[in-house]
């Protein structure tokens, strides 16, 4: 029997292990929930703004230490942790995060808002590592990679869409946050059946597989990217303003980049296969260049649309492609578990460095910093495509 699984284990879609399509499925969602948050938080903190729970200065401080919370316990549980008892560590980090929320609900100071998300964050980040520490172990983990961008912004934009029109208008922020809450408690059920343990690594997974310069130079590009969008994303409203686009349809045009977000990952998950990576990553890398410099230039409405619903696409399209990015990186696939990490960290990096090149009432700067991160990114790319190939090339 042993042999049986072993051969199946070596022959099949994964390095280690044979989890079932459920088993799959149920990580998946897991690590779904631990990001649901990055789809609401418009909706969430946005009527947090407008009840008066926060100033416009707090609100970023509580999107930021959420974000940055994420990162850090992604990183923390794919790389401190072992891969053992999963669906009770599933349970415990849902029961945590649903705590955080009901206390988000009933916060009443913008510093108990500020620790509350941060709470929530480090418990997100542990539910997204339940996810990528089995992806890291399947042949195809830029396939199921794209399953998993395309499962949570699908929950994302359901569950946006359900406390947009019915939820908030009637209970509020806190309302939202209760429903989230409830979420994870539902979750609960899914969580146990998570495989519960994952079976280890051809290598051992070190910190030291990610000291180099290739492994570097992926996820310092992985970063530059999402820096990209995270500050668009953040001052798109801002941005329009400028522009003569009213609040109104600025919030139409997110709700359509969201679906334009699962578009790409849905398309990215079909063609990952046919196109090389770098290829990929370039082009990618390009489009984003254009759209910061179209946005930059003062567009009207059609043309900012446009650049939005264009961003929206390639957010999630890349991901695949930087998994396999990390997997080239590194063959012990150490790397590829501090995607998500670098991803938040740059999501949350993004908004706070565009917002130091500010000047009054002039947000033309942000699509700028945009531009100047995409090329940091496909320049990292080269990076490390070069340090590839002096470490192939040596004896």
């Amino acid at each position: 029997m042993r042999s049986t699984n072993a051969e199946r284990a070596e022959n099949g879609d994964w390095l280690v292990g044979n989890p079932t399509g459920a088993q799959l499925a149920a990580a998946l969602w897991i690590g779904s929930v631990g990001l649901l948050i990055l789809g609401l938080q418009p909706v969430l903190l946005g009527a947090l703004y407008t009840e008066g729970h926060v100033t416009g200065d707090e609100l970023a401080l509580v999107a930021t230490a959420e974000m940055i919370a994420i990162a850090i316990g992604s990183a923390v549980v794919a790389m401190l942790l072992s891969a053992r008892n999963m669906r009770w560590k599933s349970a415990v980090l849902l029961v945590l995060l649903a705590a955080a929320n009901w206390w988000t609900a009933y916060a009443d100071t913008p510093q108990m808002l500020i620790s509350a998300r941060a709470l929530a964050g480090l418990a997100e980040g542990g539910l997204v590592a339940v996810a990528t520490e089995l992806i890291a172990r399947s042949r195809r983990a830029e396939r199921i990679g794209g399953y998993f961008v395309t499962m949570q912004t699908l929950a994302q934009c359901a569950l946006a869409l359900l406390l947009a029109l019915y939820v908030v208008p009637a209970a509020g922020s806190s309302g939202g946050f209760i429903v989230l809450a409830v979420v994870c408690m539902a979750s609960l059920a899914v969580a146990f059946l998570v495989p519960g343990d994952y079976a280890d690594l051809p290598k051992d997974e070190n910190l030291a597989n990610v000291l180099t310069v290739p492994s570097i130079a992926a996820l310092l590009s992985v970063f530059c990217y999402f820096m990209f969008f995270g500050a668009v994303w953040a001052f798109l409203e801002p941005l329009g303003t400028q522009f003569g686009i009213d609040g109104r349809t600025v919030g139409l045009i997110v709700s359509a980049s969201l679906a334009a977000q699962v578009l790409g990952a849905m398309t990215a998950t079909m063609f990952e296969a046919r196109i090389d990576y770098r290829l990929a990553i370039t082009a990618i890398g390009a489009v984003a260049l254009s759209s910061s410099l179209v946005l930059a230039s003062g567009p009207g409405l059609t043309t900012f649309w446009a650049a939005a619903l264009v961003m929206g696409f390639i957010l999630l399209f890349i991901v695949p492609y930087q998994i396999r990015l990390a997997i080239t990186a590194d063959e012990t696939r150490t790397a590829v578990l501090l995607v998500p990490a670098a991803q938040l960290f740059g999501l949350a990096i993004g908004p706070i460095a565009a917002s130091l090149l500010i000047d009054g009432g002039d947000f033309r700067p942000v699509p700028e910093f945009a531009a100047a991160s995409a090329v940091a990114s496909v320049a990292l790319l080269g990076l490390f495509i070069l340090a590839s190939r002096h470490r192939r090339a040596r004896p």
